[in-house]
Formats: structure tokens, sequence, C-alpha cells
């Protein structure tokens, strides 16, 4: 009997559009025509065979980069030592999906002033290679984000050296909250009314963002009005730098920064999907590149649990690096598109896995308490049902004397004991049709990225 592996009828291959579909990178050709890449290259070892690069040399596969942005694209490029470096047929890739997204028939244009596509990438890093690839090849306007003085300083020469394309080209620090909580407030319009958010929900939102100032991802950083057509990101993968580490057939460099975050690139992910709650109308799509199969699957039910309007997924397959592209929004498809028909649901729920024996539902209880009221909510722990009320985001507003003006957020959050080690953590809206349930969303997905992080993560490094 064939292996499942062999049975596979059509396997993933190289997008048709990409430049390196029908004809790879000639080495023979490029060492002929740039000096500083002969070094660099050998003759292949069998009769007739291709010369090669040796791609555990940084040194090498930064400079193949380098002349095929060159060679193909005609920008000029560099990275320091160390920065992670992006093999330019693999990321060309993402682009051209990206592209099939836009063109497609799924859901309908955003209404923009003019009709120039635009970008944001999250994480642009040393490299700038989405921003330098989509402004190159399609004209596309980018806004790259960072967090190190390394990367944003590259990234801005990288732009620099290519005048053709730095009108194109923002490279923006992540670091610094651009935007009021105001601006973002105003900028976002609910979806059913097409009302500015309350002074209360713009309350809400600002305690979201400064709950987590050591890691803005889009809220914050997305200025006041700016839409994209999507946005796109090459997230951190693992969790630690020596999980990072464990490739011996490649060497593409990569910081800390670059490659590791606390729980991952789902973690990571996650984070995305939570800010796209609340900026489900700056973008038309939000994507974001996986690098492990056994993600998708959890990030796609997560997808679902928000009330997405649709998901796609495909494979980015290049020599033997396998990657996958998750796409979501929350724009009303067309009639004619396959969606998920999935509303937003009045309750949620995840689980934490690999607790130590001794840490029970009470503590994890305590621990929504304590980050609820942290956050300003109105919190009330019922032990008996292992359960907290959490009444209102925000203290009693003095300003408005109209009572119709309130818009509490009321839900329960509920623990329970599964197995030794493992808590189910499940959380329900008071009302199912809350206007609100978005931000119910994003609030609970919150509180699974602090639980895991304090209880899931610190027990692995212990």
């Amino acid at each position: 009997m064939q292996s499942k592996k062999r049975r596979r009828v059509n396997p993933p291959t190289i997008h048709p559009r990409n430049r390196y579909s029908e004809k790879p990178p000639d080495f023979a050709l490029l060492s002929s025509l740039y000096p500083s890449f002969r070094p660099y290259v050998f003759p292949s070892s069998r009769p007739g065979g291709r010369p090669s690069i040796d791609w555990t040399d940084f040194n090498a596969t930064r400079e193949l980069t380098r002349v095929l942005l060159s060679h193909d694209h005609s920008v000029n490029w560099w990275i320091p030592d160390g920065q992670l470096c992006p093999t330019v047929p693999n990321r060309s890739n993402y682009i051209h999906w990206i592209e099939d997204l836009l063109s497609s028939e799924l859901i309908p244009p955003l209404n923009f002033s003019d009709k120039k596509v635009t970008g944001f990438d999250i994480g642009a890093g040393a490299n700038c290679i989405y921003p330098l690839l989509g402004a190159s090849l399609f004209g596309w306007s980018f806004v790259g984000s960072d967090v190190t003085d390394v990367a944003l300083e590259w990234a801005a020469k990288n732009v620099e050296s290519n005048p053709h394309l730095s009108e194109l080209i923002e490279i923006r620090n992540a670091n610094n909250t651009l935007c009021s909580i105001e601006d973002v407030s105003k900028s976002e319009e609910n979806i059913e009314g097409g009302m500015e958010l309350s002074d209360r929900e713009s309350l809400k939102l600002k305690q979201n963002v400064e709950s987590h100032p050591e890691a803005q991802v889009l809220l914050g950083v997305v200025k006041v009005d700016e839409k994209f057509d999507f946005c796109m990101c090459n997230p951190p993968f693992f969790e630690s730098i020596d999980e990072a580490g464990l490739n011996p057939k490649t060497s593409c460099g990569g910081t800390m920064a670059e490659m590791v975050y606390p729980g991952g690139e789902q973690a990571f992910i996650m984070r995305i999907i939570s800010d796209s709650v609340v900026l489900k109308n700056s973008f038309r799509w939000f994507t974001s590149m996986v690098g492990r199969k056994a993600n998708l699957k959890v990030l796609i039910s997560k997808l679902r649990e928000i009330g997405v309007s649709i998901v796609k997924t495909t494979e980015f397959v290049q020599g033997q690096t396998a990657r996958w592209g998750l796409a979501w929004s929350f724009v009303a498809p067309k009639k004619n598109s396959i969606i998920l028909n999935t509303p937003i649901k009045s309750h949620h729920s995840f689980t934490l896995q690999g607790l130590p024996r001794q840490l029970g539902a009470f503590q994890i209880l305590k621990a929504v308490e304590s980050f609820y009221l942290a956050g300003g909510a109105a919190c009330k722990l019922d032990v008996s049902s292992f359960s907290v009320k959490v009444d209102s985001i925000l203290p009693p507003s003095d300003a408005s004397n109209d009572p119709t003006s309130s818009c509490n957020l009321s839900f329960h959050v509920s623990v329970f004991e599964q197995t030794p080690g493992t808590l189910l953590v499940r959380g329900s809206l008071l009302q199912k049709n809350d206007p609100l349930s978005g931000m119910f969303s994003s609030l609970f997905l919150r509180l699974e990225d602090s639980l895991k992080n304090d209880f899931v993560n610190k027990s692995r490094l212990n």
C-alpha cells in the first residue's frame, strides 16, 4: 500500500507567477555578472549538475539575496550580520498570494479615495523584503513596522537606497503609540450602524492598547483614518532561541526579536487576530505566514469564534521549505463566495495544558479576577460555581446623565478541571446579542494570552 505522502496527487508548488517558477536562479550566470557572489558558488559534484552554494553559510545566503534583488528586481539591498536574511523566491510566493486575494471576487474592495493598493507589513525587519518586493513588482504602497533600533535603521536605509521606491514605503516604529486611542476610536466605525464609538467604548479600546504596551502589533500603530488593503506578517516562529537553531541545513541568521516570542508563532498570530477584531474596518484582508501546519487548525478555530466572514489558506513551497498562508476578513463576502457561516459566538473557550499538578482551578480563577480588575472591570468571584462575573469593563461615567448611553459588557468566566494539569477556561456573554460581542472576543483573547504567558509558558521554563 502506498504511503499517504506518495498518494498525494498534486503536491503544492511554487506560485505560477513567481519569477522563479519555471527557471530557478542561475548561479553560474549570477557569479559571472556579480564578482562578489563568485566566491560562494561551487560546481555540482554530479556530472551535469547545477552549481550551488553552501546554504549553511550566512554570507552566501545574504549575497544571493542581494544579487537576486539587484538582478531581477532592480533593488539595492543589504543587512548587517546576524539579521534575518530572507530568500527571495519564498517571499515572492507570499506577495503573489496577496495579489490573488486582492484580485479575487471573494469580497468587494474597500471604498478608498484612490485605487492604489496599500499594505501593512508587521515586523518588516532590517531586510524590509515584503515592502521592497510589493513596491517593485506592483507599485504597492507600504507601511512597515518594527521594534528594534537595528531593524528600523536598516529598513530605512534599504528604502532610501531605492529612490524609485522610497515614496511608496514608510518605516514606522511600533514602540511608539503614534496614534491616540481617540484617533483609533474615530477611525473605527461599527459595522452595523456606521456610528462612531462612544466614550465608554473608546476607553475600552484604550485599556486594550495600554494593557499590552510591550508588543504593539496593529493597535496603536495604525494611524487615524488609515485604511489598508491588507496586512502581512512573517511572525517569530519559535518559543526559544534554541528551538530556532534546530535546522542545521540552512543559515538565514535572525535575532531574538525576529525569531522568538513567548508562545511562538501561534501566540503572536493570536495577537494579530485579537487586534483585527478592533480594527476590522481598517483592513480588507488580514494575513500571516504560518510555519507549522498543526497551528492552522487552532488559529482557524479562533477565527471562527470571533465571527470573521471568510478564511483562506494556502501552502508555500520553495525547495525543501514549506510554509502556510492564513488570511481572514470581516468584510461581507459576495453572494457567490464560499464563506464560513459562523456568526459571532456568545461564548468562547480555551484550554491550559501542561500546568503543574498542584495548580488548580481556584488559582486560575483568582488570576482571571485579577486580570479584569487590573483593567478596571467590576468583578464578582463565585467560589461555589468556580466562575467570575464581569459586570463592566469600565468604571461608571460621571459625565453622562443619559442611562441609555451606557454600553456595559457583562459576561461570566468559568474554570473547569479536565485532567490533572489541564484546565478549561470558558467565557459566556450574559446577553447573546450584545452589540459589543466583538469586544468580548478581543478581551477574552487577551485573557488567554495572559494566562498562557503567566502559567503555561513559565511552567515550561522552570
